[in-house]
């Protein structure tokens, strides 16, 4: 009868316990990952309301309004437009007045061009409030800036993994010409 080797029999029986753990805790999640949906859900059907003067993450996914008193700087992210399509997504960093708290970044529109839209010089901007890596919060604009396609309002526009590899470099960000 031939032994079992020790060492790599409890290598594998850890494995297998560990795999066991880690599907009963997907499963766990699954529940509150099912909520947080339905909050999203919810939030697409409630009122339209004021850009925030400070970041809040319970607004994620609502209809929202702002005023970009003028763009100080643009950079473009790969993202998508409604019809699913790969392109650039062109987010103004904007200046507010008052109600709006410090700034607001606002993507205002996708193109298959790297290039910021040079015509838009700020204003009222309506659309849908998603997460931002490094600004917590986006509005993505439901009226693109002119020359531009609505940008997709999905966590896929925000995601790390889909953004730029220049605009880590900061060759991507543009003063406005306002």
């Amino acid at each position: 009868m031939n032994k079992l080797p020790i060492l790599p029999t409890i290598f594998v029986a850890a494995a297998i316990g560990v795999m066991i753990w880690l599907g009963v805790w997907q499963l766990q999640r699954l529940g509150e990952k099912q909520a947080l949906l339905a909050e999203y859900r919810a939030a697409a059907t409630l009122p339209e309301t004021a850009w925030p003067a400070t970041p809040d993450r319970s607004l994620l996914f609502r209809r929202a309004r702002g005023f970009c008193v003028a763009p100080v700087a643009w950079h473009a992210e790969s993202g998508r437009n409604r019809a699913g399509e790969s392109g650039w997504s062109h987010v103004a960093s904007c200046r507010t007045g008052g109600a709006e708290g410090p700034g607001m970044q606002a993507d205002m529109g996708w193109s298959r061009s790297f290039d910021a839209p040079e015509r838009w010089r700020g204003g009222e901007v309506a659309g849908v409030i998603v997460p931002d890596d490094d600004h917590i919060l986006r509005l993505v604009a439901t009226d693109p800036a002119p020359g531009l396609e609505p940008s997709a309002p999905s966590p896929q526009t925000t995601s790390p993994t889909t953004t730029s590899p220049m605009r880590s470099s900061g060759s991507c960000s543009r003063a406005s010409r306002a």
